[in-house]
């Protein structure tokens, strides 16, 4: 009998938890929709860590490049978005192929290059002064479609506090800020 009792009300405070998370989560996509906030989301699969010694930005060949789960997870990103209402977005990604392979492959409008959304994985010098343009470029952007960020781990941390996974994102409220407010943690199959 206390069994049943204690399961009970365990099962309560889960389906109530779970009830508040959809409530926010169904506010943080009508604040996206309504332009009252921007999706960040990290780059869709690529395996490895950093990038090769190597590296250069114009050639796809020296950088960590997404592969066919990480092809097929930006893809996901379009019906997942459609399904919160959104069906066309203003995008902007770094300059890597990773991300612009990712933002094409949401397939969400065109996709615009910020330099400010760059990895400074290997320059963290850098990553201050990125993510107070990154605050500056979006605060500057005018009314209209929902805006959509993709970038890196790296750049998404400096600027929200989260450690998202790949092909993970934030909503974000606006207006930005170095102390944003993060209203919920999104994903195309979570």
């Amino acid at each position: 009998m206390i069994h049943r009792i204690l399961l009970s009300g365990l099962l309560t405070i889960f389906f109530s938890f779970s009830a508040f998370a959809a409530d926010s989560n169904a506010d943080a996509w009508q604040t996206l929709r309504e332009g009252r906030a921007v999706l960040m989301l990290r780059h869709a699969l690529a395996p490895g860590t950093g990038d090769p010694a190597n590296f250069d930005v114009n050639d796809c060949s020296t950088q960590r490049n997404l592969n066919a789960t990480g092809r097929e997870q930006a893809r996901a990103w379009k019906p997942f978005l459609e399904s919160q209402g959104i069906t066309e977005a203003r995008v902007f990604s770094s300059q890597w192929c990773r991300c612009l392979d990712t933002a094409r492959g949401m397939n969400m409008g065109e996709v615009t290059e910020w330099p400010s959304l760059n990895s400074f994985f290997g320059n963290r010098g850098d990553g201050s002064a990125q993510t107070r343009q990154t605050i500056s470029l979006v605060n500057g952007l005018g009314v209209g479609a929902p805006v959509i960020l993709v970038s890196h781990q790296v750049n998404t941390t400096a600027l929200t506090g989260v450690y998202p996974s790949p092909n993970e994102g934030v909503i974000i409220g606006l207006p930005l800020s170095e102390d944003p407010r993060v209203l919920t943690r999104v994903s195309p199959g979570r």
